[in-house]
């Protein structure tokens, strides 16, 4: 008898196994952004892989041009510029579009990768948070730089910045539709909806960029969002501070 009720109590484990496994599955084919196989759609929203394979472009030019153009992003292709550590192959301009937030200056052009992350990070994060938080939306993002061709905090020596392959982009502030601007330096510190704000946006980046760094970090991120699709494997850390 005592055999008996083991084997039943397996077997109810078992059935009770199945059944998570069934529902984990069915859960989980209705939110394909949360499966790391799936293919990467800017119309979906922001899943649990969607930052690594937005990173996985870096090795992909095409395909994360060909990503832009299914999702109707308007942009023009650069040709490859720059050289030695400095050589950048996929970076991209974005089109005026009035539908969408406009980047200041208008003449950077990120890494394809880095302009992708933008865009979802646009669609997902920053309208809608200043939607909750203004009952308005973004009409501009003003920034500092995408390329530069230099090494991490301007040194003589060490690791060249992402900015040396036009794979990161410094964010200065923000701009709303009836022209109230909100800063990272004049406005991350408080408890107002500007501190609110900044806050949202840096956090919603920390899902799509390799590398996020805010006030946080150190002083010399005290007046921007430095975002960068750095390529660290397919099991590499992630920076978000």
């Amino acid at each position: 008898m005592r055999r008996l009720h083991l084997i039943l109590r397996r077997l109810v484990l078992l059935a009770l196994l199945s059944l998570a496994l069934l529902l984990a599955y069915a859960w989980l084919r209705q939110r394909p952004q949360d499966m790391p196989w799936t293919p990467l759609d800017l119309s979906q929203p922001i899943g649990m892989f969607t930052g690594r394979k937005l990173t996985a472009l870096t090795g992909d030019a095409a395909a994360c041009k060909a990503l832009l153009d299914r999702a109707g992003v308007a942009y023009t292709a650069l040709g490859p510029g720059g050289g030695d550590q400095c050589a950048y192959a996929d970076a991209v301009r974005l089109k005026r579009d009035p539908d969408a937030i406009a980047l200041s200056p208008a003449s950077v052009a990120p890494s394809c990768p880095v302009v992708a992350a933008l865009k979802l990070w646009e669609w997902q994060v920053v309208q809608p948070a200043a939607q909750r938080l203004y009952g308005q939306p973004v009409r501009t993002i003003r920034h500092f730089g995408s390329y530069s061709c230099r090494r991490m905090y301007g040194r003589s020596a060490g690791d060249f910045s992402e900015h040396a392959t036009a794979d990161a982009i410094d964010i200065a502030g923000f701009v709303l539709k009836d022209g109230r601007p909100v800063s990272v330096v004049g406005d991350w510190t408080g408890k107002g909806k500007d501190a609110a704000f900044l806050r949202a946006v840096r956090d919603g980046a920390c899902d799509l960029f390799a590398t996020v760094l805010s006030p946080d970090y150190n002083a010399a991120h005290r007046d921007h969002f430095h975002l960068d699709q750095a390529e660290r494997g397919a099991k590499g850390w992630r920076a978000c501070r």
